[in-house]
């Protein structure tokens, strides 16, 4: 798995982040959320250098002239919840793709918070034969997440490339993915943090995107 890491480039990505790890300035869950969708801005803009593009001729009022388009065809994913404002940066760029929503969440099946599954329950998705997949996670504790809903999705078909997309990755998450998924994906990622917590959080991370974008949930 190739991994392109954002942090070891300066860029303006530092100073989102730094707003959406800031405990005081996250607060302002408005605010959060964009940081969250302007990464996914970045993302997208990185990846589509990726793509295949051709000559298309366009007419405009003076003259005729080319320009070069790119002719993948996009799914994006999405994880609910977290990844929503991730997912809509990427399709601001991407605005002609297909999108895919899946459900992956954890839960914790000891008291004390510590042994976690993860659990996948729903699935939209168009055919991904053939196609671009760019899947998106905000938040990459353990992987697994991750890996379950790219299997998950591999039901409707193969894609040609695949782009995962997050925000902060633990370094346990990416030794996992490394080890578990294809070597031809590309992982994006704006911030690899050293340590994953006894409750599977990553540190320093952020906290619980989920919750600073749409408030606290209750488990049932």
């Amino acid at each position: 798995m190739k991994i392109i890491h954002l942090a070891e480039q300066n860029s303006v990505v530092n100073q989102f982040m730094r707003e959406l790890r800031d405990q005081d300035i996250q607060k302002d869950s408005m605010r959060f959320r964009r940081n969250i969708e302007r990464i996914g801005e970045v993302m997208a803009y990185e990846i589509s250098k990726t793509l295949n593009y051709a000559p298309v001729d366009v007419q405009t009022p003076l003259a005729s002239t080319q320009v070069a388009v790119h002719q993948d065809e996009i799914v994006i994913g999405s994880i609910l919840r977290a990844a929503q404002p991730l997912h809509d940066g990427i399709f601001h760029y991407f605005d002609r793709a297909e999108t895919a929503f899946i459900s992956a969440y954890r839960r914790y099946t000891n008291e004390e918070h510590t042994q976690l599954e993860i659990m996948v329950e729903y699935m939209a998705a168009p055919s991904l034969e053939g196609k671009t997949l760019i899947l998106p996670d905000p938040m990459l504790a353990t992987g697994g997440s991750m890996e379950l809903s790219y299997q998950a999705l591999l039901r409707n078909g193969q894609p040609t490339k695949t782009h995962l997309v997050s925000v902060i990755a633990s370094q346990a998450a990416i030794d996992y993915l490394q080890a578990h998924m294809p070597e031809d994906i590309t992982l994006w990622v704006a911030a690899i943090d050293p340590v994953l917590n006894e409750h599977k959080y990553i540190v320093p991370g952020l906290g619980d995107a989920g919750d600073l974008c749409y408030g606290e949930k209750i488990t049932l």
